[in-house]
């Protein structure tokens, strides 16, 4: 039996930022991380951006081996025992623990009725097994319009391979951006070389050896368009990774939910990172947020009130992507739904796109418009009521 001051599940960015918290309370306490990856802890965002543009892998590693702590990869906690402040993996090892963070991620949604020929782009194995094949063939096929799919599609077009995309959606990322800006984004895919299957899911799936053969149910168009792939790609989103809190049985809802410090319902036991749903003050509101700047900020504030402090997780993260030459950051709700306020210095450009809720700002678009993160957290911190004449040049 192992036994640690403070134990990891999850071997992402999130645990790394858990353990720096740690350090900068506890320089000496035992950590341990549980990972069900075979390599440890490393940046996410570039496996779908920088690393197709010639940025080395080396980067990308996060060197949290270096901090005086314990890896086990490529293994999997299946039981949590919250009074017994203990933790057995897939092989039968139990792990003691005095503190606990939960931070399991999710695992991606994935299509029904398909065998697992579909790369489900998450991680860096999906990373290294995508390259490879890219390496050797020419036509992908992505499935999905939004973060991942958006990125990826980008990605494999820009080292010249011939790109299919399919989504459901009316344009690319449109449940993020307004209707005007999404048709301009999916255009601009198109333009690119893409070749875009909107208004699609898919309707059969088959693979021989390498190749896939992929066949869309499109509203209104007849017959159903197929195409031939070399690889498949999905980017569907994630499902929480709630499995162990539920069987534990910690209070879960859309993830796992946290207090103000990052507490789950059991004593001692912390989540943080993609899984953590947790209250926003600026908000109002719960979120369970998705990205780099959550897990980093969510993670280091989770390690370091599991070594002693009391921080308040009050941040509202932001996030951004690249896709092409455009490039964005955001902050607070992104909602297609909402009312939004386009201030445009240059249309679908440059520009900045608001979104309101009762006459309340309640997220911010940044479209190649950079360094107005903090402005526009303040300004969704502020309680209005705004009108578009109130916002047009605020930012």
């Amino acid at each position: 039996m192992y036994h640690y001051r403070y134990l990891i599940i999850g071997g992402g960015m999130t645990a790394d930022a858990a353990v720096r918290g740690i350090r900068q309370h506890d320089p000496d306490g035992t950590v341990g991380i549980i990972s069900h990856e075979a390599h440890a802890p490393y940046r996410r965002p570039p496996l779908s951006k920088g690393l197709w543009l010639g940025k080395s892998p080396e980067s990308i590693w996060l060197r949290t081996e270096n901090l005086g702590i314990t890896l086990h990869l490529g293994q999997v906690a299946t039981v949590l025992d919250p009074t017994a402040h203990t933790v057995t993996d897939h092989r039968e090892d139990v792990y003691g623990f005095d503190k606990l963070l939960l931070a399991t991620g999710g695992e991606p949604r994935r299509l029904p009725d398909t065998d697992d020929g579909i790369i489900y782009f998450r991680t860096y194995a999906d990373y290294l097994q995508l390259s490879q094949l890219a390496e050797r063939h020419d036509r992908f096929a992505v499935i999905g319009g939004g973060f991942i799919g958006s990125e990826i599609a980008a990605a494999l077009n820009q080292i010249g391979k011939h790109v299919v995309m399919a989504f459901p959606e009316d344009g690319i990322c449109s449940r993020l951006f307004p209707a005007g800006l999404s048709r301009f984004v999916t255009d601009y895919f198109a333009q690119r070389g893409v070749s875009i299957l909107s208004g699609c899911t898919l309707s059969h799936y088959s693979r021989v050896g390498e190749q896939a053969s992929l066949r869309f149910q499109q509203s209104g168009a007849a017959p159903e368009p197929q195409i031939e792939a070399d690889a498949v790609i999905a980017g569907l989103g994630i499902v929480p990774g709630v499995a162990l809190a539920e069987k534990a049985g910690l209070r879960t809802d859309n993830g796992i939910v946290v207090d103000e410090c990052l507490r789950t319902s059991a004593p001692d036991i912390y989540a943080a990172g993609d899984v953590a749903n947790f209250y926003n003050p600026l908000l109002g509101e719960r979120l369970r947020v998705e990205h780099e700047d959550n897990a980093l900020t969510m993670g280091r504030i989770a390690g370091a009130n599991m070594a002693g402090a009391a921080e308040r997780y009050d941040h509202l993260p932001f996030f951004y992507s690249d896709l092409f030459d455009l490039g964005y950051e955001a902050v607070g709700r992104l909602d297609a739904t909402a009312e939004t306020v386009e201030d445009w210095i240059q249309p679908y450009r440059k520009g900045i796109i608001y979104y309101l809720r009762d006459g309340r700002v309640r997220g911010v678009l940044l479209w190649n418009v950079w360094e107005r993160v903090p402005a526009a957290r303040s300004l969704i911190a502020e309680p209005g009521p705004f009108s578009a004449a109130d916002l047009k040049g605020r930012l």
